[in-house]
């Protein structure tokens, strides 16, 4: 399965989120200490650089330089998008699952988005690191604000927040054309999906993210609003969870007349429960790969273009 299936399956529950949160943590620990002695000497050097305040997308005043020249980006999402913003180049550090575009595997590896190498992160000596969650603050911000590295978050949560996260990029690498050029083509990509839809037909999806065990979108997941601006409305909408597991019971109640599969190698078919539904017997089962569907950065919107030439379909 695809990295981004993985990390929306470890937020599905309170516990594992937590449990993620204190692994992290603890592994860093060790280093912490070590971190600390050594810090004194870079913090005398930068104490009197010049600083602009920043806004990161959880409302944090992030101090950063004029323009950043040394990144690290935390999340495939996020690397794609710098990339976008015509920004790949200032990254030297990205996670083991940045695998796109093609540029990204050059880049130095820090580990993964939850458990990434601190030590690898400190000695790229990069001026920001670029985060998705707020669960990784606790981990790094004391650590990386000691050596005078702050950390960003981008926080994506729709279509339209990507277009908005380019231009964040821009500004924070001093690559506002580059950046805002990308994010209006995302807009007029998204505008011409919206121009598409069909009045008073939206047929009835379900989006597989795994097949065993069965799990789905639910109200949380940016994926329903994509499938509602594709033209479509998700079955689990109004499930509470972001990312559900389901019974086989109320899996087979559902009855969708779309299927989409979030592609990965063991994720190639619906489950059985699902053999029944309008959507199986009239073959119209389509696969996205889980990194596309799964990343809300610059290819989200090719998500999008799919889902809605595929709702098209007769």
């Amino acid at each position: 399965m695809k990295q981004d299936d993985r990390e929306q399956r470890s937020r599905i529950t309170k516990r594992d989120h937590a449990r993620q949160r204190f692994a992290v943590t603890a592994s860093f620990a060790v280093v912490l200490a070590a971190v600390l002695f050594g810090c004194s000497k870079t913090a005398e050097v930068t104490k009197h650089a010049v600083f602009r305040v920043v806004e990161d997308d959880l409302g944090r005043a992030v101090n950063l330089p004029p323009a950043v020249e040394r990144a690290v980006s935390l999340a495939p999402s996020i690397t794609e998008s710098v990339f976008a913003a015509g920004a790949g180049d200032r990254l030297v550090g990205v996670t083991t699952y940045c695998n796109f575009p093609a540029e990204a595997a050059s880049i130095r590896r820090v580990g993964d988005t939850q458990t990434p190498n601190i030590e690898n992160i400190l000695a790229l000596k990069p001026q920001v690191v670029l985060v998705s969650t707020d669960s990784q603050l606790e981990a790094f911000t004391a650590i990386l604000q000691q050596q005078n590295i702050s950390v960003f978050v981008l926080d994506v949560r729709g279509l339209d927040g990507v277009p908005r996260s380019l231009r964040q990029l821009g500004s924070i690498f001093g690559s506002e054309t580059a950046a805002d050029k990308a994010a209006t083509e995302l807009e007029r990509r998204i505008e011409t999906v919206a121009g598409l839809r069909k009045a008073n037909v939206a047929p009835r999806v379900f989006l597989q993210i795994s097949k065993e065990p069965l799990f789905t979108i639910g109200r949380g997941s940016f994926l329903t609003e994509v499938i509602e601006r594709a033209g479509g409305v998700s079955v689990t909408k109004d499930v509470e969870s972001s990312y559900p597991k389901l019974s086989k019971e109320s899996a087979a109640a559902l009855d969708p007349e779309v299927i989409i599969l979030s592609e990965s190698e063991d994720n190639m078919e619906p489950n059985e429960v699902l053999r029944n539904s309008p959507a199986f017997k009239n073959g119209r089962i389509y696969r996205i790969n889980a990194d596309v569907i799964s990343r809300p950065g610059p290819r989200l919107v090719d998500a999008l273009e799919t889902i809605a030439e595929a709702l098209g379909r007769e």
